[in-house]
């Protein structure tokens, strides 16, 4: 609030104050009366008034000014109501009183579609949890009854469980604190464990594989770090169009961190889509193609997990000659990627 905005606001007020001063003004020059009085009665009103005005300007700038400034360094601006004082002026109470309310209206409003997505959260879960019974049992069948077709079932199964495992940590990812512990783990095992789980993906499709110098100890949580690996993996997989697939697991040492290089010989990605390749949804023209079924979630969520654990993820392709992408894990527990 600056002074010229407030005198605006009082210019009625001001008016009327001269209209009664010069209307007794000339009342007064009727009576003989000492001139010392007449100035006195026509100043003193104006300069109470003044005083008045002033000292109102004085407390509402300095109440304004504090409200602005805590207004400006509060993260959570619909908690101001709760760091500023009350005014001592009529109207300042009443905003204060206004922004209480409207605030306590938000927070109520915000809990209430909390509770709902949280609900939705626990329904998503418990989902997850109970379709991988069928599958599992599916599974079993077909491993007692081996024939060409329930080898191409068994796959198509892989390929859901693939899904749902990816819808699971999806309904996760916005609480990966609650669920990740980050302690010194053996890259070499996380490694091994995610090509397990793509085994028979990786036979079917004919990819060889090329894996050294992985005996690397890094700060992360191992479980959560499977699923970002398999998500890269994975779609290395679907975007392999050669006769010899090769993908090339690496780690190098640098000074306070291990980068785990994942390359494959694939498709590969233009130069205009690299930047975009972690948006959600983004699917890129390798995944409008033909038999891909793309979703663009895979590596949106690598990167919104990687940034949830203080690892650093990075990509890089060239069309037609494949794609590689970087894993960055810290040796210390202290540090940031």
């Amino acid at each position: 609030m600056n002074l010229k905005s407030f005198l605006k606001e009082k210019i009625i007020y001001i008016l009327i104050l001269l209209f009664i001063q010069i209307t007794c003004e000339i009342f007064l020059m009727i009576y003989n009366i000492n001139i010392l009085i007449k100035i006195y009665i026509g100043l003193a009103p104006l300069i109470g008034f003044i005083i008045a005005i002033a000292i109102e300007y004085k407390i509402k700038s300095v109440f304004y000014k504090q409200l602005n400034n805590n207004l400006e360094d509060l993260k959570d601006k619909y908690l101001i109501s709760e760091i500023i004082k009350t005014p001592s002026f009529i109207e300042g109470k009443v905003l204060k009183q206004v922004i209480q309310e409207t605030g306590k209206s938000m927070i109520d409003n915000v809990n209430k579609y909390k509770y709902i997505l949280e609900d939705y959260k626990e329904y998503i879960e418990l989902w997850i949890h109970e379709i991988k019974i069928p599958i599992a049992t599916s599974k079993m069948i077909i491993e007692n009854y081996k024939t060409k077709e329930t080898k191409s079932i068994n796959e198509e199964l892989e390929k859901v469980e693939g899904y749902i495992e990816q819808a699971l940590y999806y309904a996760r990812s916005n609480t990966v604190e609650k669920d990740y512990y980050i302690s010194k783990s053996n890259l070499e095992e996380i490694v091994n464990q995610t090509i397990l789980k793509n085994k028979n993906l990786l036979i079917s499709n004919k990819i060889s594989l090329q894996i050294n110098d992985i005996k690397k100890e890094v700060y992360t949580d191992s479980k959560w770090t499977i699923f970002i690996l398999n998500q890269i993996i994975q779609n290395s997989i679907k975007y392999m169009d050669k006769e010899n697939k090769i993908i090339n697991i690496y780690a190098k040492d640098k000074k306070d961190k291990v980068i785990l290089y994942i390359k494959d010989n694939g498709m590969g990605v233009k130069k205009g889509e690299i930047t975009r390749v972690f948006e959600k949804g983004f699917t890129g023209e390798n995944g409008r193609q033909i038999g891909k079924k793309s979703t663009g979630i895979g590596l949106y969520l690598c990167k919104k997990l990687c940034d949830k654990l203080g690892l650093g993820i990075e990509f890089n392709s060239n069309k037609d000659e494949g794609s590689i992408v970087n894993l960055v894990f810290p040796k210390s527990s202290f540090t940031n990627i």
